[in-house]
């Protein structure tokens, strides 16, 4: 999973970041308009964490933005402001769910996975695709109803190839889905190659299919035929 956190107030957005990354979302942060438009124009995300209140005018404006330039991200406003105005207003420009200032994290995150859920698993705590099966709740994989033992990473990359099959995906997506900001770090993108590679062999140790298909030249696609 990939967020966005858009907050202006430092310490908060530290503390959004440090949460989301304990559940094992990679997270990217902007302290204002300009930023967020910047890494919206740049990054696709899952999630968009969005203030209202930013120092150079109101969140609301980039929710325009927002939905003409990410697939498919979820969108939660959250604001100091506790006024019907502003929520009907977030809502009405598209975004998702709406949560107000001071909240506990558990709400936050409870609110996220149920967004989560309806974007990309449409509403659905389990994921199928042939043999696997994902348990978003549990972070578990089933192959064939045989639980598969993977690493963080691992279990992000297929949950990733699963959501976008039949996508082809680059190298460079799919090593922002994995790092996040910390891909500026990486002298290259070696490590995908070691994390399919075990991926691969997992699987098939318990009789699941390789549905993976190399692109050359580009990446990878998760083909379902």
């Amino acid at each position: 999973m990939k967020i966005l956190i858009v907050e202006d107030e430092q310490e908060l957005n530290a503390l959004l970041s440090e949460n989301f990354k304990k559940i094992g979302a990679m997270c990217l942060s902007a302290g204002n308009k300009f930023e967020a438009e910047d890494q919206v124009l740049k990054h696709q995300f899952d999630c968009i964490i969005l203030d209202i209140s930013l120092p150079d005018g109101s969140g609301l404006d980039l929710i325009p933005i927002i939905k003409s330039n990410q697939n498919n991200a979820g969108l939660l406003i959250v604001s100091a402001k506790n006024s019907l105005e502003d929520k009907i207003k977030g809502l009405d420009l598209g975004a998702d769910d709406y949560i107000t200032k001071p909240f506990h994290f558990a709400e936050l995150n409870s609110r996220l996975n149920a967004l989560i859920r309806r974007k990309d698993y449409n509403g659905k705590e389990v994921l199928k695709f042939n043999e696997i099966t994902i348990n978003i709740d549990e972070n578990q994989v089933y192959i064939n109803e045989n639980p598969l033992i993977l690493t963080k990473k691992e279990f992000l990359l297929l949950n990733f190839f699963i959501i976008n099959k039949d996508r082809i995906l680059t190298k460079e997506t799919i090593a922002e889905h994995l790092w996040g900001e910390d891909i500026a770090f990486l002298e290259n993108y070696d490590f995908i190659y070691t994390h399919i590679k075990n991926l691969r062999k997992k699987i098939e140790i318990l009789g699941g299919k390789d549905y993976l298909k190399t692109v050359h030249g580009i990446g990878y696609k998760y083909a379902s035929s």
